[in-house]
């Protein structure tokens, strides 16, 4: 019997990275789960294949989670699937690097949008669900190592995931009145399709001079002198979203490697 085979999981962001390998270890763990992304062709073609080994466990729905109406419909296409909803991953990001003086307003609202806005109504549109249900359930924000301290290549980015922290805090002292928790992860360097882009994007803007830098260098000080892969991250998101957790509510867990020693 898996650590969440009790459990109905929604994870936002899976169609690749991080938010892949989170929902691939929930299914292996027995949950059942619900993998949503902006990309509804292709996180449809990533629960497809998970489904041949996890059959009727899994699904998928498109969604913009700034869109306040998508959110709703991709919970409401969960729990006509499964009957409710008990863990709800805040796992969607973006990041656009660009140098600190020529951030513009567009760059700071798209990152700032989907990283903030969009967790906040995340959180908001499945603590309703949750509360209707009146059974309690977990809400699990994606944080990073960029929560903790700013770089100067990507201070949006660093600005909309203290935000998540912010919000994994303040939604934890609202919800706990409803058994409700809030938790987060923060992951440090890791090697995902994000990152590949980042690293093209530091290199058009000057930051690094050649494929690979970027990580070599944001990872030189690791304790554990390796980038994590996404399934470094999953024992702690399965461990979130478990029992196991019950008592724990508006920390954030810090997956980094040893990175960052706060």
């Amino acid at each position: 019997m898996g650590r969440v085979s009790d459990r109905v999981c929604l994870v936002t962001g899976a169609a690749q990275g991080i938010g892949r390998a989170i929902s691939e270890a929930l299914l292996r763990e027995g949950a059942q789960v619900c993998l949503a992304d902006i990309n509804g062709d292709k996180v449809a073609e990533v629960a497809q294949s998970f489904a041949v080994d996890h059959p009727g466990r899994v699904t998928s729905a498109p969604v913009d989670v700034t869109d306040r109406a998508q959110v709703q419909a991709m919970i409401a296409h969960t729990v006509a699937t499964f009957g409710r909803l008990d863990v709800k991953f805040n796992n969607a990001g973006v990041n656009r690097p660009m140098n600190f003086l020529d951030v513009t307003e567009e760059n700071w609202n798209f990152i700032m949008g989907i990283n903030g806005l969009g967790c906040m109504i995340g959180m908001q549109e499945a603590a309703r669900q949750m509360i209707a249900q009146g059974q309690g359930g977990k809400i699990i924000n994606t944080a990073s190592v960029a929560s903790r301290q700013g770089f100067d290549n990507v201070a949006p980015y660093c600005a909309s995931k203290w935000a998540v922290v912010s919000l994994t805090q303040s939604g934890a002292r609202d919800l706990a009145k409803h058994n409700i928790t809030v938790t987060g992860f923060a992951p440090g360097v890791v090697a995902t399709e994000m990152w590949e882009q980042v690293d093209q994007d530091l290199m058009e803007i000057g930051a690094s001079e050649r494929p690979g830098e970027a990580m070599e260098t944001f990872s030189a000080d690791i304790l554990k002198g390796r980038v994590a892969t996404p399934e470094d991250i999953t024992g702690t998101t399965t461990f979130l979203a478990s029992r196991d957790s019950d008592y724990m509510t508006g920390q954030i867990v810090m997956i980094d490697g040893g990175m960052t020693l706060v």
